[in-house]
């Protein structure tokens, strides 16, 4: 890890298909000032970059007695290699965009740019729970599954820049079709948010028990009427969480046997349910190891505040430019 100065800031980036998070943040991991931005409104990447600039002058100015290091920006399919966003399917610049050179042009400092699970796995190991880790997997359960490898103090980017879509492996051959990748049985068909409501929608299909989920017509039901059901004690919406965590700890345990982390975090949204959806990912994720890992990986929770986490993890990426 480089040596923070403390008369340095860094500026993060979160980019994402609606909207932008910014933010400047200090060594401390403090941000200083943040706000958004609608992605969606600049039908080409020059008009984003202009309008960002203008949206950070002002705080950057009010920050004058300092010197930004540099700008960090977490990206769907951003690679670290290139700089590059490359076919988005969530955005509406199409193609290879070169983002990271258009965005130092512009504000006239080094710009750093990967994935946005691979910002929020440097974010943990800078400011969250991996402080100190040099081996740990960090899985994102959101709208999608992303994940950020960590070995060797070092993240996993590949020969291209694109490793660590573990939420795109196949858990379940010939098991569900995927929405959008058309893939057929990934862990993101049934671990994000999207996945919990179409199992959700399954076992109220597949039984005729009785359950609080049946109050709401198949379009109203989200992620968050399944916990809230759940919570009250639907023994329905209580099994989507246990059969979600069952794939997710089987998933969990081939990716320790690949890797042996130290520890796997779980961060978005998702695990807002807490114990439901951890007691059986835990349970299932030992049951599936090797004797020589069983009991020994850290199953944990991120540290980090979900509103700030994105801002920070694509700031935390400045600080390691030489």
């Amino acid at each position: 890890m480089a040596q923070l100065n403390p008369m340095e800031l860094a500026i993060g980036v979160d980019i994402g298909g609606t909207n932008t998070k910014y933010g400047i943040v200090n060594h401390r991991g403090e941000i200083l000032e943040q706000g958004s931005l609608r992605t969606d409104d600049h039908e080409t990447p020059e008009g984003f970059v202009e309008a960002l600039h203008g949206a950070l002058v002002p705080i950057m100015e009010q920050q004058h007695e300092y010197k930004i290091k540099g700008v960090g920006i977490g990206a769907p399919n951003g690679n670290f290699y290139t700089g590059t966003i490359e076919y988005a399917p969530n955005l509406r610049w199409k193609g290879v965009v070169p983002l990271a050179k258009m965005v130092s042009e512009k504000f006239w400092v080094p710009c750093v740019l990967t994935n946005d699970a691979n910002a929020a796995a440097v974010g943990e190991m800078m400011y969250g729970a991996a402080r100190g880790m040099r081996d740990f997997i960090m899985i994102t359960l959101g709208t999608g599954v992303g994940s950020g490898i960590v070995a060797n103090g070092q993240l996993i980017y590949g020969h291209d820049g694109f490793a660590g879509e573990l939420g795109h492996t196949i858990i379940r051959p010939g098991g569900r079709p995927h929405w959008s990748t058309s893939l057929v049985g990934s862990l993101e068909a049934y671990c994000s948010a999207t996945g919990i409501v179409l199992t959700a929608k399954e076992l109220l299909e597949q039984t005729n028990d009785e359950s609080l989920m049946r109050r709401y017509k198949p379009e109203e039901i989200t992620s968050k009427v399944v916990y809230d059901c759940a919570v009250q004690g639907d023994a329905l919406a209580k099994e989507t969480y246990r059969f979600t965590g069952q794939i997710l700890g089987e998933s969990l345990a081939n990716f320790i046997m690949f890797s042996s982390p130290e520890a796997i975090i779980l961060f978005g949204g998702v695990i807002k349910a807490g114990e439901l959806i951890m007691q059986p990912t835990k349970e299932h994720m030992e049951k599936n190891l090797l004797p020589i890992f069983q009991n020994k990986i850290k199953l944990v929770f991120s540290e980090l505040r979900e509103a700030d986490a994105a801002i920070l993890g694509a700031s935390a990426l400045v600080w390691e430019l030489k």
